[in-house]
């Protein structure tokens, strides 16, 4: 599994290649699961490209993807604590939505992430469980009584120096365990990207690449487009599951 992180919080100070309009977010969906994507990933924006839980906005953004993007790619949005930061009213936005997205992302060292991940389960979404690097998320998402019932388990590796990224990944891993028994999910962000994508698929662990994580390719050179970057990252993911674990790579 590879999904397309398509914008994240992005916005216009940070280059035309970043969607965020919903038929902008819906064209580079497309393009990206066209290179190989199979799950999607967004962060619907106001008008202002501020990100957001609105009903209205949520509703537009969703259904201009699925017209572009055929099914049964799973699409799936933010609940971020930046989009609404009092948990209750997160909560009620989830409440309140018209569309539904058939997953959603959550925090765990944010507050509210209980609520709001019952809201999700409550309405038939399935839970992504942010649990970052450097943060007691995944503390808290062990001992919660929701983690089994959660779709997957993202695990995110703060660290953003290429050099050492992929130690925090490994240091992430082994907190996370078993995680109840579900998937994990394994990416990093910035200059940690590469290194973790690539142990991602020594270990055979499904990951994501878009311009949330990365504006860059590999080389260093500025990505176009998210599906340029699909495509990079599902061939860097492949090479290192040739090398394996024991790879020099």
């Amino acid at each position: 599994m590879v999904q397309v992180c398509v914008n994240g919080a992005r916005g216009s100070a940070d280059g035309a290649a970043v969607p965020l309009s919903p038929q902008a977010i819906a064209d580079s969906a497309a393009e990206a699961v066209a290179a190989g994507a199979t799950d999607v990933h967004v962060h619907p924006k106001t008008p202002c490209g501020q990100d957001t839980l609105s009903p209205r906005v949520l509703a537009v953004t969703l259904e201009a993807i699925r017209a572009r993007v055929p099914a049964p790619v799973p699409v799936g949005v933010t609940t971020g604590a930046w989009a609404e930061p009092d948990p209750a009213a997160r909560a009620a936005r989830i409440r309140g939505w018209t569309v539904l997205p058939d997953h959603a992302s959550v925090n765990w060292h944010e507050p509210g992430a209980e609520e709001v991940a019952a809201a999700l389960i409550e309405r038939g979404v399935g839970v992504e469980a942010g649990l970052w690097s450097g943060t007691d998320g995944t503390a808290r998402f062990l001992r919660s009584p929701l983690a089994p019932r959660v779709l997957r388990v993202l695990a995110e590796v703060t660290d953003t120096d290429p050099a050492t990224a992929r130690d925090s990944a490994r240091a992430l891993l082994t907190g996370i365990g078993a995680a109840h028994g579900r998937p994990v999910l394994l990416h990093g962000e910035e200059g940690g990207t590469w290194p973790v994508l690539r142990l991602a698929g020594r270990l055979g662990l499904p990951t994501r690449i878009g311009l949330e994580d990365t504006l860059r390719l590999p080389g260093g050179r500025r990505a176009a487009s998210n599906a340029g970057l699909v495509a990079a990252g599902s061939a860097e993911w492949a090479s290192a599951r040739r090398y394996g674990c024991g790879g020099a790579r």
